[in-house]
């Protein structure tokens, strides 16, 4: 038995600690739409600029339109009043109507207008264009009947007197092309904000300048020279504001470096493109038209222009229903018993060589077929 053996000392656990890190509080945008689904859209459109011009790309894209009666005698004044009725305070024309109209669908889901008559006159005096966000919609008598309703200020419902004057849109669902987007945007916000503040600590230059005094009795004099190296450098730095050159001499050892010269920026092509692809692909517009040059060749593709071809005809058949509403109401405010119909203008997404291509073929097929068709007679 040995006496003086060493004790062993039990071995202490080790003993982990979590330090915490402060989050950063810049994600400007809510994750989630709640009620304040209008603010967080109209913030979406203002902070992301690609999404304000993808909505504005397809109401330009959805194409201009014509009002026809059913009775030619009220062609004229029916198109007198699509080009010169007053839309809100500075618009004019239906056509600017259908814009706005088209507008707040595509960003709140839903959009609604009102005919506005002239109580005197008994005619409509203009159209309006409403807050789809303060309107509320129920449902009436039936179940197609519908009831109209505004929220005021302090949360009740004021009911509108005259529905019939209401024109009511939404998109299936009635829910907005930008839902689920807020927090992607958020994301790239926050790439957008890391690259403003990395170009804030490395991409303005900035100088270290170190002066390292000699043993021979420089250190006397040591502040003095660090003062004046200071103030010369300084000179020379405000002097190129000017488009003045100056250069710095200094007399013993002086070591001048770039401040985070070593550190690199990080390259964020990659997930700014992801969340580029994922904003484009819900808002069905090829990345061209957007500014976003992803591909090397710069033109559309016809499997391309034919999927944003049925995308604005969609919308085109939301609006139609809600356009000859309005032309029907002005038929029958000038007592004619005709009914309108809405033609739309061709979408034209394809080079004019392939479209005269396209009808050459179309021809030719034509005139094969009328050929065997007298064969065969």
């Amino acid at each position: 038995m040995k006496l003086f053996q060493k004790k062993k000392t039990p071995r202490a656990a080790p003993e982990l600690y979590q330090a915490e890190r402060s989050a950063d509080s810049i994600l400007t945008l809510p994750t989630v739409a709640e009620s304040f689904e209008k603010e967080l859209f109209d913030k979406l459109r203002y902070t992301v600029p690609i999404i304000d011009a993808a909505i504005m790309k397809i109401i330009r894209l959805a194409g201009g339109f014509r009002l026809l009666s059913s009775d030619e005698r009220f062609q004229e004044q029916l198109e007198n009043f699509c080009n010169n009725v007053s839309v809100g305070l500075t618009g004019k024309s239906l056509n600017c109507f259908a814009d706005t109209f088209l507008d707040s669908m595509l960003t709140y889901g839903s959009a609604v207008g009102e005919i506005v008559i002239d109580s005197e006159q008994q005619e409509i005096a203009g159209l309006w264009n409403g807050d789809a966000s303060k309107t509320v919609v129920s449902a009436g008598a039936n179940p197609f009947d519908r009831r109209y309703a505004v929220k005021c200020a302090d949360g009740s419902l004021k009911k509108i007197s005259h529905p019939e004057r209401i024109v009511y849109a939404s998109l299936t669902g009635g829910h907005s092309v930008l839902r689920g987007l807020p927090s992607l945007s958020s994301i790239l916000l926050r790439i957008y904000q890391c690259i403003g503040q990395n170009f804030d600590r490395a991409g303005n230059v900035r100088y270290a300048v170190t002066y390292k005094p000699d043993e021979t009795g420089d250190f006397v004099y040591s502040k003095e020279r660090a003062m004046q190296i200071a103030k010369e450098w300084a000179d020379g730095m405000n002097s190129a504001k000017y488009g003045q050159v100056k250069d710095f001499v200094a007399v013993g050892d002086v070591d001048i470096r770039v401040i985070g010269a070593e550190n690199k920026l990080f390259d964020t092509n990659v997930p700014v493109r992801q969340l580029m692809e994922q904003i484009v692909a819900k808002l069905s517009i090829p990345p061209f038209l957007l500014g976003l040059s992803w591909s090397s060749t710069e033109r559309m593709s016809s499997q391309q222009a034919d999927i944003l071809t049925s995308e604005l005809e969609y919308y085109r058949r939301l609006l139609s229903p809600v356009l000859c509403e309005i032309g029907n109401a002005y038929l029958c405010s000038i007592g004619a018993n005709a009914v309108c119909r809405i033609e739309w203008n061709n979408i034209n997404l394809q080079d004019e060589t392939e479209l005269a291509e396209a009808r050459l073929k179309n021809a030719q097929a034509a005139e094969i077929e009328a050929r065997l068709n007298n064969n065969k007679n």
